[in-house]
């Protein structure tokens, strides 16, 4: 692989591992075992049968907790993690190939940053999404996702100077977006929790005085 495909592959892959790990894995492995693309050296054992199995199996029971609500911010939890070390790894597996140091600058940058940038969009979306009654939000929320890795990792491979500058559009973007959803989100369940304790303090009966 080229050096700009390399960077497209290894950026993309640690981005893609912050929205959905296993999803990233699954297909990766799986191109590279059926020889549609060439991963690098470190990166090519994700396309071990067993690698794939566990990859698969996990995918398969992320697919259904992703899409209950509360199950899926669980979810997320336990993964902040899992997927923010993975997405290092695999950008360090990706581009490592230049050098240790290359490969330390890799991981520091697509695990301190994007995997932690997308990671935190996907659950601080869902934490949004959770607020609302209805639960089609989550299950919409949740194949745009999908589709958004499998589309992100195909076009990385494929264009990668076009995937690298949209990249660099989703950084921003979530530079901009990341703090407003904090904000939101901290007014949202604050406020929540200042109308429960009114309601209690409201339906708290007296004790008549002595």
């Amino acid at each position: 692989m080229e050096a700009l495909n390399l960077l497209a592959l290894g950026l993309g892959a640690a981005w893609a591992s912050g929205i959905n790990l296993y999803a990233a894995v699954l297909l990766l492995g799986g191109l590279h075992a059926f020889g549609l693309v060439t991963l690098p050296p470190d990166l090519a054992v994700l396309s071990h049968p067993a690698a794939l199995a566990v990859a698969g199996f996990l995918y398969a029971v992320e697919f259904v907790a992703d899409k209950v609500p509360g199950v899926d911010s669980l979810w997320d939890a336990v993964h902040s993690f899992i997927r923010i070390p993975a997405g290092a790894l695999l950008a360090a597996g990706a581009i490592g190939s230049y050098g240790e140091g290359y490969e330390v600058a890799a991981a520091l940058l697509a695990g301190g940053t994007l995997a932690a940038a997308s990671h935190a969009a996907k659950a601080g979306g869902r934490l949004a999404i959770n607020a609302s009654p209805e639960p089609f939000s989550n299950w919409i929320a949740s194949f745009l996702e999908d589709v958004l890795v499998l589309g992100g990792l195909i076009l990385a491979l494929l264009a990668p100077a076009i995937f690298l500058t949209l990249l660099g559009a989703f950084l921003l973007g979530a530079i901009w977006l990341l703090p407003k959803l904090w904000r939101g989100l901290r007014g949202l369940f604050g406020g929540k929790r200042r109308v429960g304790g009114s309601r209690s303090r409201l339906t708290t009966p007296r004790l008549p005085e002595q």
